[in-house]
């Protein structure tokens, strides 16, 4: 049985204060992009995740694939052993929640395989063990994410009439050590109250916090985004914590001549 998980873009992003758990309050809008990998998962005699495509860092026992298998095991210890083939498109260290999306489509496979009979809420319960947005890959509709990234409210929003241009430079940032660069700000005014202007005044309000410490550290990403605008990008942005940075433009006006050094590129339409 195969699946393909897609990315996610974040529009906007706010770190409001730690929590006790050792994460923070946040406040984010996730939007699904056509950028899939693919998962297949096979019976088998022992449990193995195979990997093509784009490599991974890492240790592959520790892949959110192999952990959602075994959350699911520890509830259903008659599950079978299986085959996991990953392909991977996207480069990882990114912010576009290809990992996550992949443990969620991975639950979603096992589920439907195995015929478990679990509902939406039950296999968003798995979600949460894996991470905090994996939950969101489970319905892969715009969501308007609070809590750690976990609470999910469904909103309206949609971006037809507009092409994606993604940026991914050679390079992985660590979640962990962006949110230590960062200073909580509490008490902003909600995303909801920005994603209904039009798309030409979001770059003023649709703010990630990421981005200051982000781009001191890495001017080179900095440029991305400026390279973006200058392009006529209506709105571009670091996606979760990068290194990947996206534009939003017009459909057909992202000029062919556009190009960015070491980097994987990926255009799609919304």
């Amino acid at each position: 049985m195969i699946a393909f998980s897609p990315a996610k873009i974040n529009l906007g992003l706010q770190i409001l204060a730690p929590r006790e758990d050792g994460y923070h309050e946040i406040e984010t809008i996730f939007y699904p992009v056509p950028w899939y990998e693919a998962i297949e998962i096979i019976t088998a005699s022992a449990t193995q995740l195979h990997l093509s495509g784009i490599p991974l860092p890492g240790d592959p026992a520790s892949n959110l694939c192999l952990r959602a298998y075994r959350v699911m095991k520890n509830d259903f210890p008659n599950l079978p052993e299986i085959d996991i083939y990953l392909h991977k498109t996207i480069p990882p260290g990114t912010g576009l929640g290809s990992g996550s999306a992949n443990a969620a489509y991975t639950l979603k496979l096992l589920n439907n395989k195995f015929q478990l009979g679990l509902s939406d809420t039950q296999l968003l319960t798995y979600a949460q063990q894996l991470g905090s947005d994996c939950g969101f890959f489970l319905q892969s509709t715009p969501c308007l994410a609070t809590g750690r990234g976990d609470r999910l409210s469904p909103i309206d929003l949609q971006l037809t009439g507009y092409d994606l241009l993604i940026v991914c430079p050679n390079m992985h940032i660590s979640t962990a050590w962006a949110y230590q660069q960062v200073q909580p700000t509490p008490h902003r005014p909600s995303l909801k109250s920005w994603i209904t202007q039009p798309i030409e005044t979001w770059k003023e309000h649709l703010i990630n916090d990421f981005e200051i410490p982000i781009f001191q550290h890495f001017p080179e990403l900095k440029h991305i985004k400026q390279q973006l605008y200058a392009a006529g990008a209506c709105y571009a942005s670091l996606s979760g914590s990068g290194s990947a940075l996206f534009g939003l433009f017009r459909k057909g006006s992202i000029p062919s001549t556009l190009q960015f050094e070491k980097a994987v590129l990926h255009v799609c339409s919304l």
